[in-house]
């Protein structure tokens, strides 16, 4: 969630780091913050509540050079959002530290360090950090060494950067269950919290790994592990365009996002379909034989990736007779689990960095799983690197907090699951699996049709200009998809949204229902239908205002107070998939009709990597 940026160069590295927030600012923070060493040889600093422009301005108005820097953007977790509780923070004006994560045990060091004289001017966790770092240099003049020795003091989790004033020439980094990468420059070299906020400055990278302690200088990096031995990590180069962090010709990161759809489901897709059926070994070497001992499948996630999970419950007992349990990741930690035989655990997270996600995936490992696989859309994060199997969503960066194109690759990636579990285990027909696979193929064609119904759902949205809540109702898989289009509402315009599926409706939810409560519903043309006609009579005999997106073949109708979005049609198992794209472009023409910050909602951080 917070954002970290540091720079060792021969040039003035101030624009750097500025520039390098403003790439992560999709992450959500509420405060931002650079300090370098300057050309007289002090520690430099300026903060500024709010966004990094604000923080920019104050660059303007009180320059700042330097050829080393560290800074950051801050997602307040102790200590209200102000100044000063923004990072960096100093210690003695000798050391700065920028931060992110939760260090657990940091009242215990905080009395500590307050007897040994340290004053502390903030709320934070991380000023700790930055004393415990200045007190240990005493004994271990190096700051490499006394970055070791400090973060073996620490609980929690974090992803930090140190400089200190007597040591001009180096950038010290550690990771511990927050991601960390360092960018190669040619006399050069960079640190940040994501590889997007150096794309400016190279397309060369090596990720830090669990443990790992890193001293970056102009001309060398060295990385430590977590035992002390010096190690070599793989230099990675980036090939994404760098126009991934620009909307382009779009209003926001998020319709840009939405619009991709159709490519990066095709991607997803790529080299995992033969001919009639999905290709196993797309999920690892092992797959084939790990897939087949599998009699119960236990999926994992938070958020957005929850939902896809709900929905592969469907399509896993239906369609591969596989039963399936799924469960909140923040709920199944914390609790004692039965786990069933021969039980694959399945984590879904768009970073691979969800915090409860990752500390989830590490308690299943203890606890009798018969393996582990990730979908996930970051091919180097921690997630992907501690399961046994994994399948990526290619669905490339994500700038907007609400998840778009990410939950849509992740339902493709479910589904490239279950029907490689039904053809290993034979419960899923030759025939049937053939009809999938070539509806999948058809699928980006399919979003696209959906995407052209851009102009339709903006004239909805003006039905929920004066509303303040809003009921979403589905039946089967669909639930999942509606409980998605109200946590979309919600998030970016700010509307309280509910979704059940349609027939709960009477067991409370009509309450309800009058004519200040649209009710938007989704309505693909299965075997639930009539059912759920039945229940939409319900809303409308109460007042209640239909938004009704079912497929073209349905016989839906508009009429007074019921409005009707004509689907394309499509096979009943990928609906989920097609139905979440109006719901996404809803949510989004709501929001800037309400002239909400679309991209950046308020509260709200895109990778969650804390509690």
């Amino acid at each position: 969630m917070c954002g970290i940026v540091g720079a060792i160069a021969e040039r003035n590295v101030t624009a750097i780091l500025v520039e390098g927030l403003k790439r992560l600012e999709y992450r959500g923070y509420d405060s931002a913050g650079v300090t370098l060493l300057d050309n007289h040889g002090r520690l430099e600093r300026r903060r500024r509540l709010g966004k990094v422009s604000e923080l920019a301005h104050a660059l303007q108005e009180q320059p700042l050079a330097g050829k080393l820097g560290i800074a950051h953007t801050r997602w307040a977790t102790h200590g209200a959002p102000s100044e000063a509780n923004a990072h960096p923070h100093f210690s003695g004006e000798q050391v700065a530290v920028v931060h992110n994560g939760i260090i657990e045990n940091h009242e215990v060091l905080r009395e500590r360090l307050i007897g040994l004289g340290y004053v502390f001017t903030s709320q934070t966790d991380t000023e700790v950090i930055a004393h415990l770092l200045h007190h240990t240099l005493k004994e271990l003049p190096d700051i490499a060494d006394a970055l070791k020795a400090t973060v073996k003091q620490l609980h929690g989790a974090y992803g930090l950067a140190a400089i200190c004033m007597a040591q001009p020439d180096r950038l010290v980094a550690a990771r511990s269950g927050s991601p960390l990468v360092i960018g190669l420059g040619l006399g050069e070299n960079f640190l940040a919290s994501d590889q997007l906020a150096l794309r400016q400055v190279t397309d060369r990278f090596v990720y830090l790994e669990e443990g790992d302690i890193a001293e970056i200088r102009r001309e060398s990096v060295q990385i430590w592990d977590a035992s002390g031995a010096v190690v070599q990590r793989e230099n990675v180069q980036y090939h994404e365009g760098a126009e991934a962090a620009d909307k382009g010709i779009y209003r926001h990161f998020m319709l840009k996002e939405i619009h991709e759809q159709p490519k990066v489901v095709q991607r997803t897709l790529e080299g995992r379909l033969g001919q009639n059926q999905v290709l196993v070994q797309a999920f690892g070497p092992q797959a084939a034989e790990l897939f087949a001992k599998v009699r119960n499948v236990q999926i994992v996630a938070c958020g957005t990736s929850y939902h896809a999970g709900m929905v592969a419950r469907y399509w896993l007992e239906e369609l591969a007779s596989i039963p399936c349990q799924v469960e909140v990741a923040s709920e199944f930690r914390y609790r004692k689990v039965m786990v069933q035989p021969d039980t694959l655990f399945v984590s879904i997270s768009q970073s691979g960095e969800t915090a409860d996600t990752l500390a989830a995936l590490r308690n299943a490992k203890q606890m009798g799983y018969l393996g582990s696989l990730a979908i996930c859309n970051v091919g180097i994060s921690s997630l992907v690197r501690e399961s046994d199997l994994t399948l990526l969503t290619q669905a490339g960066p994500e700038i907007g907090v609400a998840s778009t194109k990410a939950f849509t690759t992740q339902l493709v990636a479910l589904m490239l699951l279950t029907l490689s579990l039904g053809q290993v285990h034979g419960t899923l027909a030759p025939a049937q699996e053939a009809l999938l696979v070539e509806e999948l193929r058809r699928l980006p064609v399919r979003l696209g049709e959906a995407l052209a119904m851009d102009t339709t759902v903006e004239h909805i949205s003006e039905l929920f200009a004066e509303k303040h809540h809003t009921l979403f109702l589905g039946r089967g898989a669909q639930f999942p998809v509606a409980m998605e289009g109200a946590l979309k509402l919600k998030e970016i315009s700010y509307i309280h949204a509910e979704a059940y599926p349609a027939g709960e409706l009477k067991h409370g939810p009509l309450a309800l229902v009058d004519s200040d409560m649209p009710v938007v519903t989704v309505a693909p043309n299965n075997e639930l239908l009539e059912k759920l006609k039945s229940n939409l009579q319900e809303v409308r005999a109460r007042g209640g205002e239909l938004i009704v997106f079912a497929d073209a073949e349905a016989n839906f109708t508009d009429e007074v107070g019921v409005h009707v979005v004509a689907m394309p049609h499509i096979i009943d198992a990928l609906a989920p998939i097609l139905y979440t794209v109006p719901l996404q472009l809803l949510s989004y023409y709501v929001a800037v009709l309400r002239g909400t910050d679309v991209d950046q909602p308020r509260n709200l951080a895109k990778s969650v990597t804390v509690e």
